[in-house]
């Protein structure tokens, strides 16, 4: 079988014909637009390989001829633009794959077979692609995620987003809604974890007039808020078992009964969830259910940590930068190395964290170029942060003894007088660390939600003004 090979760099295009020679095929190959078009009009081939930047145009652009000519034909396109905006825009041709180089040639083949095997057109969605696109990197693991967010634009199919605080599970699920054929309808985002227990089956599902003390009125909750468009899900793994159940009915049946009322209501959301947690231990312990994980776990994408992408540390600052510099904050530049003492840091909380330096950075930066001599001093809290854990331990054991010389509390009492004094600033701490939820708070100290309750209130402690506002 015959496969036509779009390249204009002679080393990437022989290897490529070495591998699909390998696999048997024909290949035929060509550097330019103006030769492909030539060759589809004289012979039919059985797939096409092209690149995007060629010496004559845009590969990607230019490929509505081809579907004039050879309209079955599958399509395989590589690119050394590797964004986002450029996997969306082969997915937008109804290309069979996209490869962002570099790429492995055995994958590629492998492809190129499959194509070949199951030949058949994907129908392009003719509505312009939105820019302004919110993901930003081209390092290996966000190609990954772009590659699985373009398989998902033309289908309904539940999507589960897997990855630390900070990594931008939102953007993501907001990318699949902007790019994907429900763009025209709403996007509706619900943190589960921040809704008491008490709320959130109202809030997700709406309530009817009298349902309960209070509701004076029909509400319409997320779902038919969020009808024809998306429903995203954040921190799913927080939601109560009994509003659990009720998303998993709401999830086979395709309708939702709102509290208080008889009527099923039919839903036409598309749903994607999101979760820093391991749901699995969770299924284990009794805390998340079996069935409504295998529901939303239909499509899982993966978000790497910022610590696994560093070579995009310096592409997120810059563009941060950017974003301050159109919201009223000066204009900063990056030397370059400033941006390699960046690339360089932990950032534990990950593409958050360093949103929220660069704003800080943009705002008190005393010169317009930021080099790494003034860089430093601003990243101390990073670095003081990283003590190694035997500095901490001993650190600790310090504190302790240096608390039991000051105090001296009976024998007897050690313990009782121990809690008392660690207890307050323990629960500060964590829940500065959860931002002020009390849920996540007593999950982190592995206590009932209601007891930290009653705790807080005798130490006189307001979560709400614990919340980090960086």
């Amino acid at each position: 079988m015959k496969v036509l090979l779009v390249e204009d760099d002679e080393s990437i295009a022989i290897v490529i014909t070495a591998a699909l020679e390998a696999e048997g095929f024909d290949v035929q190959r060509c550097d330019s637009i103006a030769e492909r078009d030539r060759l589809l009009a004289a012979a039919t081939f059985a797939a096409l390989v092209t690149d995007v930047m060629l010496p004559d145009g845009d590969g990607i652009e230019t490929l509505g001829v081809v579907r004039q000519v050879q309209p079955t034909m599958p399509i395989i396109i590589l690119s050394a633009q590797n964004t986002l905006d450029t996997a969306v825009r082969a997915s937008d041709t109804g290309a069979f794959e996209y490869f962002p180089k570099p790429f492995d040639l055995d994958e590629l083949a492998r492809t190129v077979r499959q194509a070949v095997g199951n030949a058949s057109l994907v129908e392009a969605d003719e509505a312009p692609v939105e820019q302004g696109l919110p993901l930003v990197g081209r390092s290996a693991p966000m190609q990954a995620v772009y590659r699985m967010i373009t398989r998902v634009l033309r289908n309904d199919l539940t999507v589960l987003i897997l990855g630390e605080s900070g990594t931008g599970k939102e953007m993501v699920a907001e990318a699949i809604h902007q790019l994907g054929h429900r763009r025209s309808g709403p996007f509706v985002a619900v943190n589960t974890a921040a809704i008491p227990a008490e709320l959130i089956e109202s809030e997700l599902f709406g309530h009817e007039k009298g349902a309960f003390t209070g509701a004076f009125a029909r509400h319409i909750g997320k779902f038919e808020q969020a009808e024809g468009g998306t429903l995203f899900l954040d921190e799913i793994g927080d939601m109560p078992m009994q509003a659990q159940t009720r998303l998993l009915r709401a999830l086979q049946s395709g309708s939702i009964r709102r509290v208080g009322g008889r009527e099923e209501v039919r839903i036409n959301t598309r749903i994607i969830a999101a979760t820093n947690r391991d749901l699995e231990p969770m299924i284990t312990a009794g805390q998340f259910r079996e069935d409504l994980y295998y529901r939303i776990n239909v499509v899982p994408i993966h978000l790497p940590a910022l610590r696994e992408r560093p070579d995009d540390i310096e592409a997120l600052a810059r563009h941060f930068l950017q974003q301050a510099t159109t919201e009223g904050l000066p204009r900063r530049q990056l030397s370059a190395d400033a941006a390699e003492l960046l690339s360089r840091q932990p950032w534990r909380g990950n593409v958050r964290e360093l949103k929220n330096f660069i704003y800080r950075l943009a705002l008190l930066a005393r010169e317009d170029l930021v080099d790494a001599a003034s860089l430093g001093p601003m990243l101390e809290h990073i670095r003081g942060s990283e003590a190694p854990t035997g500095e901490r331990s001993a650190s600790l054991a310090t504190a302790v003894a240096d608390w039991l010389t000051e105090t001296s509390p009976p024998g007897g009492s050690i313990y009782d007088a121990a809690l008392a004094a660690f207890e307050r600033p323990l629960f500060v701490e964590v829940l500065k660390e959860t931002g002020g939820n009390q849920l996540r708070a007593a999950q982190l100290l592995g206590i009932n939600r209601n007891t930290l309750r009653k705790r807080l209130g005798e130490l006189g402690i307001e979560p709400e003004l614990l919340a980090r506002r960086d």
